[in-house]
């Protein structure tokens, strides 16, 4: 099968078109002819091997962590799925490679696509989706009348946790740049803080709840606008122990990752408040939990731009040179 690969970590230039064999299908196993795959950041980090230490794959590694496709074929134990079935995924961390004709799936990673929804917009939402659902409903447990800042208002987790905070309830703040303001608006927020022209730091107060996606000085700033009590979630910033642990990770890297985050969570202890890390994993269920807001049109995805699948390189770039307007950048196979 064709794919787009990496065959050592670094090379920025070294993401290529190759030949793979096709997956095997075990018992558990759906095969998903793809037809969609989106663009993220961690595909960028794999690349650049920023995750080596925690997620040790074998290379040559196939690139993408989200999909939308058909089943062509399913293992004997798989009951929830049929051949010709349309759906969308973001397959387990150990299993990833979107970017490629084909893939093998658990079935218990796998949903229904939204009838409502091509496959190149049901392609940019599994890994976005699922991130902002294990942030805002299982580790904040937002409720209604709490106050939710969301960093990054426009982007591909932004646009998505914008709309299921609103969902939830919430009174909702996000930063953006002045080119997005009224995107973000349509998509739901409340109060929008144009970062070009004020820091948000000073005019937010008394947050419940911060998702923080960009790490480093927005990170700690975010610790400022919570309430005693508060919780900042960020996919961006330092490991701590409790991903640690989740990860099963061995001693030492268990105390490098409380080492890492020492300073971030000392300084959320100080103003009561706490911090923690998300790597979101993936999860059918939560996908089928999904899927009627999306085909409710509750949550819409928002896509920049499709790239046919030979350009997935020029896509990769497209994505790291920041020239996405908002939202998620996708490649379609032929």
């Amino acid at each position: 099968m064709k794919t787009f690969m990496i065959e050592r970590y670094g090379d920025k230039a070294g993401v290529r078109a190759g030949e793979m064999p096709d997956p095997q299908v075990g018992a558990d196993d759906i095969m998903v002819r793809i037809h969609a795959a989106s663009i993220n950041p961690l595909d960028l980090k794999l690349r650049d091997g920023d995750f080596k230490a925690i997620l040790p794959y074998r290379l040559p590694l196939i690139l993408g962590n989200d999909l939308a496709g058909v089943v062509v074929q399913v293992g004997s134990g798989v009951t929830r799925f049929a051949v010709g079935d349309e759906v969308y995924t973001r397959p387990d961390k150990d299993r990833i490679g979107t970017f490629a004709e084909l893939i093998a799936v658990h079935q218990d990673d796998l949903a229904t696509k939204p009838a409502t929804l091509t496959m190149a917009q049901a392609a940019s939402l599994p890994l976005v989706a699922l991130t902002s659902w294990q942030a805002l409903v299982e580790r904040a447990q937002v409720q209604p009348g709490q106050k939710v800042l969301i960093h990054a208002g426009s982007g591909g987790v932004g646009t998505i946790a914008i709309q299921l905070a609103k969902q939830l309830g919430a009174h909702v703040a996000t930063t953006t740049s002045t080119a997005n303001v009224d995107l973000v608006k349509e998509l739901g927020a409340d109060v929008v803080v144009n970062y070009k022209q004020q820091a948000f730091e000073t005019v937010l107060h008394g947050y419940d709840v911060v998702l923080d996606t960009l790490g480093g000085e927005t990170l700690n700033k975010s610790l400022q606008v919570l309430k005693p009590g508060g919780k900042v979630i960020s996919i961006a910033g330092p490991p701590d122990p409790a991903f640690a642990r989740e990860l099963g990770a061995n001693a030492i890297l268990r105390l490098a990752m409380s080492a890492l985050s020492f300073k971030t969570r000392r300084r959320a202890k100080r103003r009561n408040v706490t911090y923690s890390f998300l790597f979101m994993k993936a999860s059918g269920d939560q996908l089928r939990k999904l899927t009627p807001l999306i085909d409710a049109g509750k949550i819409r995805p928002v896509v920049d731009r499709v790239f046919p699948f030979d350009q997935t390189r020029e896509a990769m770039q497209y994505v790291e040179k920041g020239r996405a307007k908002a939202g998620k950048v996708v490649v379609t196979m032929t």
